[in-house]
């Protein structure tokens, strides 16, 4: 699991390859992901966009961004958490994701929230 916290709000990931989704000899590899989202703030969020940035192994950059995730921009009181799930294809067998959430505080002040770097691998590739 990677893990890290902006301004009390701690994102945590974990990932999958998603082997029956995949077809190597296509250079199709499919990663699941899953997110969960804690506020361990004082005040109450909400997620309003998020920024990714995904590389292959070939160095091919690809940025994504849009309102909310998977359709949802949760809000989050204190002690609150939003988990989600979600997948990224890709061209090559190894790759990252990483990014940032805007987020808007109540009392109306906006500030990015870092998602930590993760790997997406096919299984086995990295010991």
């Amino acid at each position: 699991m990677h893990t890290c916290t902006t301004n009390g709000i701690q994102v945590s990931v974990t990932t999958q390859y998603e082997e029956a989704h995949s077809i190597p000899k296509e250079r199709k590899y499919v990663h699941s992901y899953v997110i969960t989202i804690e506020n361990k703030g004082h005040s109450t969020v909400q997620l309003m966009s998020r920024h990714w940035i995904i590389v292959d192994s070939e160095l091919n950059i690809r940025e994504v961004k849009g309102d909310g995730v998977v359709g949802q921009q949760p809000v989050l009181h204190p002690g609150e958490s939003h988990s989600y799930s979600s997948w990224c294809p890709m061209a090559t067998d190894i790759g990252k994701m990483s990014g940032t959430y805007q987020m808007v505080s109540s009392d109306g002040m906006s500030f990015d929230v870092k998602v930590p770097t993760f790997i997406l691998c096919q299984k086995d590739r990295l010991n």
